[in-house]
């Protein structure tokens, strides 16, 4: 897919890897809408960028919020070619700890985020993407890319909620691929390791620097511009589809 004049929704696109994401379409000459919860960051983003990015706030797990996002990006933009699913939070709880089981509304939370808010946003793109006109001779009318984790593969100590959920992310991968084959949609995974996203800021060198040396090579965390570009040859490559892309630097995740 030529990312140029192409419209893409982007979750989570008011920071980190999302953020990341949009600045390197729009630079593409992509337009982009940023779904994000995050009012202040939203919009300074999109006037930042200008004509070719709207900000709307949608709460991704909610149905009718996602719905109206859809429907003011098409409004903008006029159709919806890529899907990059960003948003997600995390916990570290353990099954059971000292303060006993896992609160099992603490785990659902993070199941309807991470994974039921992905499929949420993913459906309803892909409905709109049916409706393009293929851009090349083989039907090709869009591309969902999704973000799961090596938590998914080797979830540590006290990720068992965020471990589903991306595992999740996972398995559902090829069956949305599957799926949306006869429309000519492809559905790919990005599986980040350890990046350095805002969630790292104001941690301690010290920690930074244990982290990186978990890494086999390059020995430091990577960057958001990275997974950007990653799913720029996601979009670009359409013989890519209904695959997971570890994105980590080798890592394999210890228990702790």
């Amino acid at each position: 897919m030529d990312i140029k004049d192409k419209v893409a929704v982007i979750t989570g696109g008011a920071s980190g890897l999302g953020e990341a994401t949009v600045r390197t379409l729009v630079a593409k000459g992509a337009k982009c809408a940023i779904f994000d919860l995050n009012d202040e960051k939203g919009n300074a983003l999109a006037e930042e960028l200008g004509d070719s990015v709207i900000f709307h706030k949608v709460n991704v797990v909610e149905e009718d919020s996602a719905v109206a996002g859809i429907a003011a990006t098409m409004k903008a933009f006029g159709a919806i070619h890529v899907c990059c699913n960003y948003a997600g939070v995390g916990n570290a709880i353990k099954t059971v700890g000292k303060d006993g089981p896992f609160p099992l509304d603490k785990f659902k939370l993070i199941i309807d985020i991470n994974l039921i808010g992905t499929f949420n946003v993913l459906r309803l793109a892909a409905a709109e993407m049916q409706k393009n006109e293929p851009y090349n001779e083989y039907g090709g009318r869009g591309c969902i890319i999704n973000t799961a984790s090596v938590a998914a593969y080797e979830g540590q100590i006290g990720q068992a909620a965020y471990s589903a959920s991306k595992g999740g992310i996972v398995g559902m991968t090829l069956p949305i691929a599957r799926d949306l084959s006869s429309i000519g949609v492809r559905c790919n995974t990005i599986v980040p390791g350890l990046i350095h996203t805002p969630l790292f800021q104001g941690a301690p060198q010290n920690v930074i620097d244990a982290l990186a040396a978990q890494v086999l090579y390059p020995k430091r965390l990577g960057t958001a511009d990275e997974i950007a570009h990653v799913a720029v040859m996601l979009i670009e490559n359409e013989y890519m589809n209904g695959e997971c892309v570890r994105m980590d630097g080798g890592i394999r995740m210890q228990p702790r």
